[in-house]
C-alpha cells in the first residue's frame, strides 16, 4: 500500500532555489509531487507564500503571483497559506566603505513558521505518514528533526537548491534533487479554468 504523504513547500526557496529565471516557473506541484514521488500517495500540499510588493522596475510581478496562485488552487488536494512581505527603504553602508546608500529592503515574514506550525499539527493529528519538505532551509530543522523522532514520521526533502543544507540532509530518510528535466514535464498547461472561467499563463512568463 502506498505511503500517504502531505508535501509542505517553502514557495520562495523553490523559487529562488530553482525556478527564478527559467522557463519553468507555471510549475504544477502536483505534477511534480506524482513525478518525483511515484509510489507515495499524495495526500495533501500545502503552499506557503506571501504576496509580493512590486518593485518599480517590475510593476506586473504581483499580478504574475496572483495569476499562478489561482492556477495552484485548480489543484484540488492543494491549499495556500500566505505570510507577509514587507518592502522598505533603508540606508546601508557601502561595500568600499565610502558612504552610506539607499536600498530598497524585501523581506518574507511568516511562512517559514507556518509551514513548521502544520507540519507539527498535521504529524500529531496523524495526517499522514510521511511529510516531505521541499526547501533547503535550515531553520525547519527543529520542527523535522521533533516530528521524525517523537512522532516517528518518514522524512523526505526536495532540494530546490544545487547544494543540500549540511543541517537538514542528515535528518532525511530520503533525499532528492529537483532537476530541470523534472520541471519541464511538470507545467500547468498555457490556458486553464476555475469557477470564475477561463485564465492563462502570463505572457512575460
Amino acid at each position: 500500500m502506498a505511503l500517504k504523504t502531505n508535501v509542505y513547500v517553502d514557495a520562495f526557496n523553490l523559487y529562488y532555489g530553482c525556478l527564478r529565471k527559467t522557463p519553468y516557473r507555471w510549475l504544477n506541484l502536483a505534477a511534480l509531487c506524482s513525478k518525483i514521488l511515484p509510489r507515495n500517495e499524495i495526500h495533501r500540499i500545502r503552499y506557503f507564500t506571501a504576496l509580493v510588493t512590486p518593485r518599480p522596475s517590475d510593476p506586473q510581478q504581483r499580478n504574475r503571483q496572483e495569476v499562478y496562485i489561482r492556477a495552484l488552487r485548480t489543484l484540488p488536494n492543494l491549499s495556500v497559506h500566505t505570510g507577509r512581505y514587507l518592502a522598505s527603504k533603508v540606508r546601508m553602508k557601502r561595500a568600499d566603505g565610502f558612504g552610506m546608500i539607499e536600498v530598497l529592503k524585501s523581506e518574507e515574514k511568516g511562512s517559514d513558521v507556518n509551514l513548521a506550525s502544520y507540519l507539527l499539527i498535521d504529524a500529531y493529528r496523524s495526517d499522514c505518514d510521511v511529510a516531505v519538505i521541499i526547501s533547503n532551509d535550515s531553520d525547519l530543522v527543529f520542527p523535522i528533526e521533533h516530528i521524525k523522532q517523537q512522532v516517528g514520521k518518514v522524512i523526505g526533502i526536495l532540494n530546490p537548491r544545487s547544494r543540500p543544507s549540511r543541517e537538514l540532509f542528515p535528518l532525511a530518510n530520503f533525499y532528492r534533487q529537483i532537476r530541470p528535466s523534472v520541471l519541464a514535464d511538470s507545467q500547468f498547461p498555457d490556458s486553464l479554468t476555475d469557477a470564475q472561467g477561463e485564465f492563462h499563463k502570463p505572457p512575460s512568463w
